[in-house]
């Protein structure tokens, strides 16, 4: 196993393919930059960790063999009881060649079966999905070198034959379960198609497409394995059937882009983000960021200033009301001295009301505003923070959630947090997220742009405007966080 080291991802695959020609496998990548001075003029790296193939399909193989269970039943005998009969052959499994996608279309395949068949009702399709039973503890197959005698008692003086105890791997068993897992969700998905859809707004009454093709029948289940809702996801593959030919529907790359662009429709961003404009009233442009303890709001903020003030020339203000945190106002501060921007704190509506006079007399073409991390529990803190956002009245509210954080928790935080006006909303931590798709979920659900994403600590790279397109791979899984 060796980690190669490159400017691009084209230039580190080369290298692992010099090193290992056809029989390289990846096993990890990431992209970090590295060098520069504050994080200005760093440049891109991309790593990647290979290894040999053949070598680690030898090295697996002897692991197995040397398990205690694999060990165990191959030397394990049984004694066979008078009259037992031989034990009916357990199904063959998939061959080691069959490929995810074999298996997903031989189990699509079984689902649309058994409807033809007239296994409509859950609990058929439940009893179709069940897991062969393991064979009795008596069960045997007789040696090959032992015949069978002819009578089903044997002689006192003949030997007892050989036999061995048959036991499928648990490995068989998972893959029966999942399997059936899949079967079970198509079929259920299908049995819906078949009972019609109810067209959305904008759409066409036309039935659903019972015949669902098997690229779509595999973007759906991508989808549901990012855990966008089942609802959702059915719906954009739905959609996207409905609007592709046939020869189209059966093209996995067309079918994959079109769920893309689906998804893409779905999350609006916010146009001017990144880009620090003039305001109508004539006042800086005032930008505050709310939001739960932890999300990295303080980061975020620093993050902006950063860009606003190194890439784009801007003269730019912070304002910090974070004065419950231990230290909150003190790493702010560093980030201020860094970053050479003036700094104020603010502990109420009126101090806060000062420092934005403050920043407006020296004509600074923005003041960010870094409020306390507020519990989305606690209803009389948020009150009092939108009182105090509503008498300075920022042109823009952002929301900032984490993208680590579960679909109930981030949709309790947007209720919690709907008594503030806020207008857009700010993804952090992609970059440790394990899956994208509640940010489609949530996104769906509260109707707010996207202005930004996270994801990193580093300033003031790691963060940029929102981007359908982007978040649209990260939510299909085609991409990581990190960039």
């Amino acid at each position: 196993m060796k980690t190669f080291t490159a400017r691009s991802m084209a230039e580190a695959m080369l290298l692992v393919q010099r090193t290992y020609g056809n029989h390289g496998v990846i096993l990890h990548t990431r992209s970090y930059k590295r060098g520069g001075v504050l994080g200005l003029g760093a440049k891109p790296v991309v790593e990647i960790t290979a290894a040999d193939g053949r070598e680690l399909g030898k090295r697996y193989r002897k692991q197995a063999e040397r398990s205690p269970r694999a060990q165990a039943l191959a030397s394990r005998p049984a004694a066979r009881q008078p009259g037992a009969l031989p034990a009916a052959r357990e199904p063959a499994p998939a061959p080691p060649s069959a490929t995810a996608g074999d298996l997903i279309r031989r189990t699509y395949a079984a689902a649309r079966a058994d409807l033809g068949a007239g296994v409509g009702d859950p609990a058929s399709a439940t009893a179709t999905a069940t897991r062969p039973a393991a064979p009795a503890a008596d069960a045997f197959t007789p040696s090959p070198q032992m015949p069978q005698p002819a009578s089903a008692t044997p002689p006192a003086s003949a030997p007892p034959p050989v036999v061995r105890v048959v036991s499928p791997p648990a490995e068989n068993y998972r893959v029966a379960d999942e399997l059936a897992a899949v079967k079970q969700l198509v079929t259920k998905m299908m049995r819906q198609q078949q009972g019609g859809v109810v067209p959305t707004e904008g759409e066409s009454a036309a039935p659903a497409n019972p015949d669902l093709p098997d690229p779509l029948v595999a973007q759906y289940l991508k989808l549901l394995e990012q855990e966008v809702a089942e609802e959702l996801a059915d719906e954009i593959v739905r959609k996207v059937g409905r609007s592709l030919d046939g020869g189209q529907a059966e093209d996995e790359y067309a079918c994959r882009q079109a769920v893309h662009d689906e998804i893409a429709r779905r999350l609006p961003t916010d146009d001017s983000a990144g880009k620090l404009k003039p305001t109508d009233d004539g006042r800086p442009r005032i930008i505050a960021l709310v939001g739960p303890t932890g999300v990295g709001k303080t980061t975020t903020i620093a993050k902006l200033a950063a860009t606003f003030k190194l890439k784009q020339g801007k003269q730019v203000g912070l304002v910090t009301m974070d004065t419950f945190r231990i230290a909150a106002v003190e790493q702010l501060r560093t980030y201020a001295g860094i970053i050479g921007l003036p700094l104020k704190v603010a502990n109420n509506a009126a101090e806060l009301r000062d420092a934005i006079r403050g920043f407006e007399a020296k004509g600074v073409d923005a003041v960010l505003i870094d409020t306390a991390g507020r519990s989305q529990r606690a209803g009389d803190k948020l009150d009092e923070l939108a009182e105090i956002l509503e008498q300075v009245r920022p042109h823009e509210s952002h929301l900032v959630l984490s993208s680590t954080a579960n679909q109930k928790v981030l949709l309790e935080t947007v209720e919690r947090f709907s008594c503030i006006a806020v207008d857009r909303l700010i993804f952090t931590k992609l970059d440790e997220a394990v899956s994208c798709g509640v940010l489609l979920n949530v996104a769906r659900r509260v109707g707010k742009r996207v202005s930004y994403t996270t994801n990193g600590q580093e300033v003031p790279h790691q963060i940029e405007a929102g981007s359908s397109d982007r978040l649209a791979s990260l939510v299909m899984g085609d991409e990581s966080g990190d960039r």
